[in-house]
Parts: C-alpha cells; structure tokens; sequence
C-alpha cells in the first residue's frame, strides 16, 4: 500500500490530537501523543492547549504534583514529560544511547568509569528518595568521589541516573532551579544495550502516536541506532505492518491506526517551543517545508515558537504586549488570519493567568528571522 505525503501529514497531525482539540483528561492525552517535550516549563502546557478541548492548566499542575505525569530525561536525551507508568519502559529503551552519551567522554575525563556509576547509584537514588536539589546532589557525589570529579559525574549521572525532576511550583511547575527525586523503578539497567522488549514497547508506541514512520523516523525519535530498531520491527512481526512512501521509502505503522484522507481540513494551531510534532521524524518536511526548517529549528537546538497553517509550518509567533505577534513565511489567506487570531486570543488569556511574555528569552532569535508578514493578533 502507498501513502502519499499528504496522507503522512494528516495521519501525524490526526494522531497528535492536532486535527481537532479532544475531550480528554491530560494524562489520556499524554498517553496518546506518547510524551511531550519539556525542555522549557510552558511547552507542555501550551502542547496540551493545542490538543486538549477545554484544557485547564491546573489539571497539569496536578498531575505534575502528585506525579501521575513525571518529567525526566528520556528521548533524544531530552526532557520529557511521560506517563509515570510509561517511564521505566521509555527509560529501558534508552539505556544504549544514555549509557553511551553520559557514561562516555565527559564521565571518563572525570577519572570515572561506567561501572563506578553503577556502583554510586544505589545509594545516590537512596538519598534522592526524598526530593533534592541540584547542589544537595552534588554535595553528596563530592563526599565521595572529591570536588575535583563532582562536576563530570554530575553530568552524567543526572541524565543517567532514574531521577525524576520535582515540581516545584511557579507559573508552569517546574522553576529555573531544578529539584530531583529518585524514580520509584529504582536503578536503570547495568547494559550498554536497550532492553529488547522495552524497544519494542517504543517503537509500537511511536508509531500509534507519530506514524507511518521510516526505520530513520524511529531511530531519529529516540536518538538510538538504526540497528536496534530494524531488529525490534523484525521481532514485532505482524504487530506492524509496511506501507510505501511517495519517495518508495518503507514505512511501518500498526495496524488500523487513523490514517484519515489527504484533504481533511487542518485547522491553525500556534505550537510551542519543541513541540514533539516538529522533532519527531528524520524527514521533517512531513510539517516543516525545508526552506523553513533551518528558521525555526536553530543550530544551538531551539525550536521557535510554530505557526501550523493547513499541517505545515508556515511561521512563528511569540507573546507580545497586547496579544501575539505572527510572522508569516508566505501570504496567508484572511480566513487563515481570522483563524490564528481566534487562536491567539486563547492562548493569550492561558499566557496571562500566568506568564504573559512566555519564552521571552529566546526573543533574540526574532533578530536573525527572514523578512515575513508580521501580524500583532489582538489577546
């Protein structure tokens, strides 16, 4: 079966919630579009206004609180924020790449080896049973190892190690100053390799939330080896079936997942800053044209602020006195203006309960744009 391009984008959007807002509670929500990236604390909140009909925001404060839904480092050794019951299998199915990344150069060039991380974690995750901050941790690592190799350690371990990040308070749960506290699965995994049935846990699970995907889509997702994830689909068997992309590139889904047909209206959506949407695919051009992906998607990692306009990216937006201001990459019809400001009038009364100029630090990237259509869309 062939799919076309069209078709790929409306079965992401489709599964990402991002075709209509949903009646869910946020936690099914999280669970449905897999994980949210977290890097910075609104992006949740505004990934989930985007998905959610009738989104409160103190239904994630709970959530976070209580920790029903948990941030910690996990895909593409970022930080997301999972189901607390998904945690342990997206943590087992990254044990290569973080063993790899945080156990590697900087760890080594402390004086430190993967097995001396084995042995501290046991009683590191013992201490953090109960929250602790940064600077407790890093008290507690130079008792033992000295100052001179606390910073390497650090490093590694608070990627490495099971720890989850504590909500602890502030307009999006999560402040500047990070808190830990030990996941209740206790230590990760002592192999350099993923565990096999916590890879295919993910590769099935992205694919009902991200798919039809390429062997590189999944790889790309979670930052792991191509390897590791054609021996998972092989496993998988008919668990998964294949499609054809437009290009002839094999493409994997589960079976009788939504793929809705290529003329389904997308309705305008304003993403936040790393939205899962824009990262979770070696082909971006499934939502980002490529002459815009090098705009929104900076050399340093951020990702802008998105204006998604019939499924694709099409500009970028930021919060403003007054409401937000959009720079279109391109004519925009007025319907579609109509639409962004109706959009825009929602999210800047979810901004002002709380944060009213949200990711006002990344506004230096609003120097380098290239000329666009810039609109101020009246909160």
């Amino acid at each position: 079966m062939e799919i076309t391009a069209r078709e790929l984008n409306r079965a992401t959007l489709a599964r990402q919630l991002l075709l209509r807002r949903e009646p869910s509670d946020v936690t099914a929500a999280v669970r449905r579009v897999l994980a949210l990236q977290a890097q910075s604390p609104v992006s949740p909140y505004v990934a989930l206004w985007n998905r959610v009909d009738g989104f409160d925001p103190g239904d994630l404060d709970t959530a976070f609180t209580d920790r029903t839904l948990v941030k910690a480092t996990l895909m593409r050794i970022t930080l997301h924020a999972v189901h607390a019951d998904d945690h342990r299998v997206f943590r087992e199915a990254m044990q290569q790449t973080l063993y790899a990344s945080r156990l590697g150069y900087r760890f080594a060039a402390a004086g430190l080896t993967p097995g001396d991380a084995h042995d501290l974690l046991p009683d590191l995750l013992a201490f953090a049973e109960q929250p602790r901050s940064a600077d407790e941790l890093r008290a507690w690592l130079a008792a033992r190892l000295g100052a001179e190799k606390t910073a390497g350690a650090w490093w590694g371990l608070k990627a490495y190690a099971t720890l989850l990040h504590v909500a602890t308070g502030g307009p999006w749960s999560f402040g500047a100053r990070a808190s830990f506290v030990a996941a209740p699965t206790g230590p990760p995994p002592t192999g350099r390799e993923a565990v096999p049935q916590a890879l295919q846990a993910l590769v099935l699970r992205y694919l009902a939330a991200f798919g039809p995907a390429s062997v590189a889509d999944i790889a790309q997702f979670g930052m792991v080896p191509r390897a590791p994830v054609r021996q998972a689909l092989r496993v998988l068997g008919d668990a998964v079936e294949e499609l054809k992309g437009a290009d002839g590139t094999v493409l994997f889904d589960v079976p009788g997942a939504p793929r809705p047909p290529a003329d389904t209206p997308a309705p305008p959506r304003l993403l936040g800053m790393w939205d899962s949407v824009l990262l979770a695919h070696a082909d971006r051009t499934r939502v980002i044209p490529e002459e815009l992906r090098r705009v929104v998607i900076r050399v340093n990692g951020d990702v802008l602020p998105t204006l998604l306009v019939d499924g694709r990216v099409a500009g970028v937006w930021r919060p403003v006195e007054g409401g937000v201001e959009a720079t279109a990459f391109g004519e925009l019809a007025p319907g579609v203006w109509d639409g962004l400001a109706e959009e825009a009038r929602s999210l800047t009364a979810l901004l002002a309960r709380r944060e009213p100029r949200a990711y006002s630090r990344y506004e230096h990237w609003w120097r380098r744009l290239p000329d666009g259509q810039v609109r101020l869309l009246p909160g």
